[in-house]
């Protein structure tokens, strides 16, 4: 699926660093991996590569002056297209937004480049990040790179597809109900979901701003942890960031789990697929040989979840998608009158899944319906934070698995909605809660497509969840027989 053994993100940023590689050259083979596949898979939108080249040669001047460009020094990322990039196109998959080009860059690609990444691109998504395949671009869908017949997941499926393809060892998602855990999971990959508000949301296009994060894709969990580091810590131009330095994480990956106590949540395996609850199973089998108390966990209030979300990010979507006039910026269709012109350019610019959670939305903000529909929903938000304080009281992380099922076909639910909000079931509590979770591969369903298995931790606890997803992953790469740190 893609080429032979390739190197980390972290052995890239090595090999430049020390003189043995060029940024320009992993830049030059990330480009042509690209343009051999891209045409099939469509993980991007739009593919940076005079950009990319121009940023390379810049951190190949660095490292030849005996200067440090940075621990991500030449890495290509990709970036999902709903992250603001200064004079590159970011249009969140939406016709309203085609052609927009940000003045300013999300504090997120800042602190990339700043770390000596190099930005070869925007991949696609669902539309304003509202979906769970990709199939909802106003673009065209992204497949999936293993079959191409299937979905990558969603709302970042883009990026998913791009770091499991090799067209680039880390992406950048947003996961506002499991936009990148759910992608990372049906693609092979890892995909983290950092503590709300460890990682600035500047520059990120709005969805519901209660529950966006931004994460990375990688290939594995030390590269997940570096990103991680580069990306996260206080930002004031986002009220919503938490203070405090970067999070420290990757001097934890080693540590093992001896005396952990993991729950393997009920909810999080009940109802899922049996291949894909099987590797939960074999996942905490894996934790318990290296040492970790582990033992079943429920947490009944994450029944509740889906409904609560499916009220909430609606509502905060009819807020922020309010924006999209057609008299600011983006699309715009000409009428008779403003109200007719903004009638028309939403109705031009939206597609079908962001208008029906607009209409959603707006319904249960409206007069009457707010204490029993967006109030109630915020209300079993607070009960399953509660639930959650309880389990954490009693386990120190939890597990379960990602999605309920394996990758499933392009189209097969495309007509049914609440199938498709279905795929989010087992990630959306963490982002009601503002908890982190990160998605490891661990080995393949009956179908053989990937499989993730879902480590979830209290709030400020990446430390403690990457030191168990390291366990996971090593787990997984002794079980398959791949080399440890590489794709499994």
């Amino acid at each position: 699926m893609s080429d032979a053994a390739p190197l980390s993100a972290v052995q890239m940023a090595a090999a430049v660093r020390a003189g043995e590689r060029t940024a320009a050259d992993l830049v030059d083979e990330s480009l042509a991996r690209i343009g051999r596949r891209d045409g099939e898979v469509h993980a991007f939108l739009h593919v940076a590569a005079d950009e990319a080249r121009a940023a390379a040669a810049e951190v190949d001047v660095m490292a030849a002056a005996g200067r440090d460009p940075g621990p991500l020094a030449g890495v290509p990322v990709a970036l999902k297209d709903n992250l603001c990039t200064r004079g590159l196109p970011t249009t969140c998959a939406s016709k309203i937004l085609q052609g927009w080009r940000p003045p300013y860059d999300a504090t997120v690609v800042e602190r990339l480049r700043a770390a000596g990444a190099v930005v070869v691109g925007k991949t696609n998504l669902d539309e304003f990040a509202m979906g769970s395949s990709t199939e909802n671009s106003g673009f065209g869908p992204t497949r999936h790179p293993r079959d191409p017949s299937r979905v990558p997941g969603g709302s970042s499926g883009g990026s998913a597809a791009a770091v499991a393809a090799g067209y680039v060892p880390v992406g950048l998602g947003s996961d506002t109900g499991g936009s990148v855990r759910q992608p990372a999971a049906l693609c092979g990959t890892v995909g983290v979901k950092p503590t709300y508000g460890v990682v600035s949301r500047y520059g990120l296009v709005a969805f519901a701003s209660s529950l966006d994060q931004i994460g990375p894709i990688t290939t594995c969990v030390a590269d997940a942890a570096v990103v991680l580091e580069v990306i996260g810590g206080h930002d004031p131009r986002d009220s919503t960031s938490l203070a405090g330095p970067p999070p420290r994480i990757t001097e934890a990956l080693g540590r093992g789990v001896d005396g952990l106590r993991v729950g393997v949540c009920r909810e999080l395996v009940d109802g899922t697929a049996p291949d894909v609850a099987a590797r939960v199973a074999e996942a905490a089998e894996a934790l318990a040989s290296s040492g970790a108390s582990v033992e079943e966990v429920s947490v009944p209030e994450m029944r509740y979840g889906l409904s609560a979300y499916y009220l909430i990010a609606p509502a905060e979507a009819s807020s922020n998608l309010a924006r999209y006039d057609g008299a600011r910026y983006g699309l715009r269709v000409d009428a008779e009158d403003v109200a007719g012109m903004n009638t028309a350019t939403r109705t031009a610019g939206f597609g079908a899944e962001v208008k029906r959670r607009i209409m959603l939305g707006t319904y249960a903000l409206s007069a009457g319906y707010y204490d029993a529909y967006y109030g109630k929903a915020q209300r079993v938000r607070t009960l399953l934070i509660d639930a959650f304080a309880r389990a954490y009281a009693r386990v120190d992380v939890l597990v379960g698995a990602t999605a309920p099922t394996t990758a499933f076909p392009l189209g097969d639910r495309v007509d049914d909605p609440m199938a498709m909000y279905m795929s989010d079931v087992c990630t959306i509590p963490s982002n009601l809660a503002g908890h982190p979770a990160i998605s490891v591969p661990f080995g393949e369903g009956d179908d053989g497509m990937p499989v993730g298995v879902q480590v979830l931790a209290p709030a400020l606890h990446e430390e403690r969840m990457f030191q168990v997803a390291a366990v996971v992953e090593r787990a997984a790469h002794q079980r398959s027989g791949s080399p440890q740190g590489g794709r499994s």
